[in-house]
C-alpha cells in the first residue's frame, strides 16, 4: 500500500461491550504522504482496504520513531500522548473514500470536514446515520444509553449530578475541532462534521448541520441544514432556513452563492447564485410560482422557482398589494428569455 485517502489516530470512548461510541483524531490526514503511509504500514501491518486497528501500546514507541523518521513530528508527537492514557486508542486508516462503515472511520470523515481538509460533498458520508450510535453527551463523555441509569445513580451517591447535555448521534464540533478564525455564540448549534471557513460568524440563533457550512466569511442567524454550503460573504438572517436533502424529501443540492442575503425568516428550496437577496419572511421552494421581471421592472414570464435554481443577481419578494412572489433581476427582458430557454 503506498498510497491512502485518510489516516487518523485517535482516542476514544467505547461502552462495556467493547464498541464505540465516539473518537476523537487530534490531527487526521488527507492523502498522507508516501513515507508516512509506509511507516504506518510497516508496524501496523494492515491486511488492504479500510482497516480500524486498535492501538497496542507496545506499538506506540515503534510508530511514532517510524514516523518521526519520514516527517510526520506531529503524529509522532501525538503516539507518544497516547501512551499515557489507559483510554482505547485506535489507528483508523482509508484506502480509498468509501461509505463509512463503523464509528471509527464516521468520525474521521466528519473530523475531516471539520477541519477544512475536504469541503462538504467531498466525502462519500452515505449511510452515516446507520453508522453512529444514539449516546448521551454529558459532562463526563459519551455514555451508553443503556449504561445511562447506572451512571447517573453513581454520580448521586457521590453528591454529583452527572450533566447530560443531549442525547444524539452527533456531538457539537467544538468537543473535537476548533477551526481558526471563527466566532460562534452558542457552540451546541454547530455539529461535528461542520465546515466553517474562516471569518464565519455563527450567532446564538445559528445551526450548522454535518456534511454543511460556510465558505467565510459570513454571518449566520439561519439554518445550514444538512448538504448546504453557504458561499463567501453571504449572510443569513435570523430565523431563516436553507432545505437540506436529508428532510426535503428530494435530491437537489442547495447552496448558496458569494454576496447573498437571506432576511429574517425567510427560506430556500432552490440553490442561489452569486449576488441575491431573498426578502425577509419568503420562503421558496421549488414548485413556487415566481413571476419574472426584468430590469425595468415589466413582467417578462411566470416561472416555477426551479427555473431560477443557482442564476445570479436575482431579489426575491412578495407584492405586498396582491401577494405574488416575484423576483427582480438587472437583466432585460431579452436577455431574461435567452438564459431561460436556452436549455
Amino acid at each position: 500500500m503506498n498510497a491512502m485517502y485518510s489516516l487518523g489516530f485517535g482516542v476514544g470512548t467505547c461502552n462495556r461491550k467493547g464498541e464505540w461510541l465516539e473518537v476523537y483524531y487530534p490531527k487526521p490526514l488527507l492523502n498522507p504522504p508516501a513515507a508516512v503511509v509506509e511507516a504506518v504500514t510497516g508496524v501496523l501491518k494492515p491486511t488492504g482496504g479500510n482497516e480500524i486497528i486498535a492501538l497496542d501500546p507496545a506499538q506506540l514507541a515503534p510508530l511514532a520513531e517510524r514516523l518521526e523518521s519520514a516527517g510526520a513530528e506531529d503524529q509522532a508527537g501525538i503516539l507518544r500522548q497516547f501512551s499515557q492514557t489507559q483510554r482505547p486508542l485506535v489507528a483508523t486508516l482509508l484506502a480509498s473514500d468509501a461509505a463509512p462503515q463503523s464509528v471509527p472511520d464516521a468520525y474521521l470523515k466528519l473530523h475531516l470536514l471539520s477541519h477544512r481538509l475536504v469541503k462538504p460533498h467531498e466525502t462519500k458520508l452515505d449511510g452515516i446515520f446507520g453508522k453512529l450510535v444514539n449516546v448521551a453527551w454529558t459532562n463526563q463523555g459519551a455514555i451508553d444509553l443503556a449504561e445511562l441509569p447506572e451512571r447517573q445513580l453513581e454520580a448521586r451517591l457521590k453528591g454529583e449530578v452527572l450533566d447530560v447535555a443531549c442525547v444524539d448521534k452527533f456531538p457539537k464540533m467544538t468537543n473535537y475541532v476548533v477551526p481558526a478564525g471563527v466566532r460562534i455564540a452558542h457552540t451546541a448549534r454547530v455539529r461535528l462534521g461542520a465546515y466553517l471557513g474562516e471569518g464565519t460568524t455563527i450567532m446564538h440563533e445559528g445551526f450548522v448541520n454535518f456534511n454543511a457550512g460556510t465558505e467565510g466569511p459570513g454571518m449566520i442567524e439561519g439554518r445550514i441544514s444538512a448538504g448546504v454550503f453557504v458561499g463567501a460573504g453571504s449572510d443569513l438572517g435570523g430565523s431563516s432556513s436553507t432545505m437540506g436533502t436529508l428532510s426535503g424529501g428530494g435530491n437537489i443540492v442547495i447552496s448558496v452563492g458569494k454576496n447573498c442575503l437571506l432576511g429574517a425568516n425567510a427560506g430556500i428550496g432552490i440553490p442561489l447564485g452569486d449576488r441575491c437577496t431573498v426578502e425577509a419572511g419568503l420562503y421558496i421552494t421549488a414548485g413556487t410560482k415566481v413571476a419574472l421581471l426584468d430590469d425595468s421592472g415589466k413582467l417578462v414570464e411566470n416561472v416555477k422557482a426551479r427555473d431560477l435554481a443557482g442564476k445570479s443577481d436575482l431579489l426575491f419578494r412578495r407584492n405586498s398589494t396582491n401577494g405574488a412572489v416575484e423576483c427582480l433581476t438587472n437583466k432585460s427582458a431579452i436577455e431574461l428569455n435567452e438564459a431561460l430557454h436556452s436549455n
